[in-house]
């Protein structure tokens, strides 16, 4: 339910965040929701280190470098924000940011007012930490351009059955953000530490607001929702689990949606 719920925001362009402390997880997270975008989308990059690792024939990544020089003076560096300034201007359909901290989640959530889609990740604990990250110095964004986020996505570290592990937390969709910080929330998806499962509740604000601006009715967009947890239970089931493979089938679908549950007896 969680990837068929996250392949159904990406391929209608919703803006995600993926938050979490230092090794949660976050940069898998973005390579697992990033998975999801149509082949013949346009993808640019963003990164401080290069760790983004997609199949895609339509992915321009950059990395930010510093300068060098001698007797303080150095040249030759290339920001965050000096690639995403350039980025748009290669009309991009997703611009995926490696960690926003500075003054570049400002050209990120002007790109997103201007319709290009935008996935990033940052370090935080909870949304209203992400809000207020977000809202003052060095950022600073105003209230307005906060609600361009669509979802937050929290990853962290977990013990289960005293093993060591990484676990999606929570997604937590924008509802409103406040003038003073206040961040109201709809969580569709949390998980529960106790049983090891992920509490699921179907109504999804980010479902109605695709329905309205994308002019989708939310049968369809529930029948859909239906037919990929069905098409990645299947996956599951028969242990296609490899990055490669499972790129294949999600590329496949898009192209031949009724050939590919064929295939698989759907």
């Amino acid at each position: 339910e969680v990837l068929a719920y996250l392949w159904i925001l990406v391929e209608h362009g919703t803006n995600i965040l993926v938050v979490g402390g230092t090794g949660s997880g976050k940069t898998t997270m973005i390579n697992v929701i990033a998975s999801f975008i149509r082949p013949e989308a346009r993808i640019i990059s963003i990164e401080d280190t290069k760790e983004l690792r997609l199949i895609h024939e339509n992915w321009l990544p950059s990395v930010a470098r510093v300068g060098t020089g001698v007797g303080g003076e150095q040249t030759g560096e290339i920001t965050l924000f000096d690639l995403l300034k350039a980025s748009f201007r290669q009309r991009p359909d997703y611009v995926i940011v490696g960690e926003i901290r500075g003054q570049e989640a400002n050209v990120l959530f002007q790109g997103m007012a201007s319709g290009h889609s935008g996935l990033a990740t940052m370090h935080a604990d909870d949304v209203k930490t992400v809000i207020k990250r977000l809202e003052t110095p060095p950022i600073s964004l105003s209230p307005s351009l906060v609600e361009l986020l669509d979802v937050v996505c929290h990853v962290g570290h977990a013990k289960v059955k005293g093993q060591e592990t990484r676990k999606l937390r929570t997604i937590q969709e924008i509802i409103k953000v406040g003038n003073d910080g206040e961040v109201e929330v709809n969580v569709p998806f949390q998980w529960d530490a106790v049983r090891n499962v992920f509490l699921f509740k179907k109504d999804s604000y980010v479902f109605n607001k695709l329905v309205s601006k994308k002019g989708i009715s939310m049968e369809e967009l529930r029948r859909e929702f239906e037919l990929r947890r069905k098409l990645l239970n299947a996956l599951y089931k028969k242990n296609i689990m490899e990055f490669e493979e499972v790129q294949k089938v999600i590329n496949d679908y898009y192209k031949n949606k009724n050939a590919v549950m064929k295939r698989f007896l759907l």
